[in-house]
């Protein structure tokens, strides 16, 4: 079991780890080693998880989501299996996490009259400067 608030726990049979051969850091090891992780955690079906956090966490994933709603979290940085398939649990944590917060609700507001002030003050500013640089033209004919 993985707990990532007092609330939510994942099961550790929801998730699927593949180990495969990465590139990057390990030398010759790199040739014979599976040491990249590939996580999934199938969001769109996770009993775990509530709908909203569901939802907002296919909005938070982005391009990690595949069309079936399952995400995939690759994991290289290290050159140890165990590194790297702790790095992505622990990606895979930080999102659930990030995704179970709600969103703070905007509240209109309009903007103050010293700021609309400060705004036409500055443009009028900005067009002399620019009215200054036009050249003088001399008219003696």
């Amino acid at each position: 079991m993985i707990h990532i608030t007092q609330a939510i726990v994942i099961d550790e049979r929801e998730i699927h780890l593949e180990f495969v051969r990465a590139s990057g850091p390990g030398g010759q090891n790199v040739n014979k080693v599976a040491t990249s992780v590939q996580l999934r955690f199938d969001v769109e079906n996770s009993p775990s998880l509530p709908k909203e956090i569901r939802l907002r966490m296919i909005r938070l994933a982005g391009k990690k989501i595949t069309s079936d709603g399952v995400l995939l979290i690759e994991a290289k940085r290290f050159r140890t299996q165990e590194k790297n398939r702790q790095d992505a649990i622990d990606r895979l944590i930080k999102l659930i996490s990030k995704a179970s917060e709600k969103p703070k609700s905007r509240r209109k507001t309009k903007p103050t009259l010293a700021s609309k002030k400060r705004r036409l003050d500055t443009k009028r500013h900005r067009s002399q400067i620019k009215s200054r640089r036009r050249s003088i033209h001399d008219y003696d004919d």
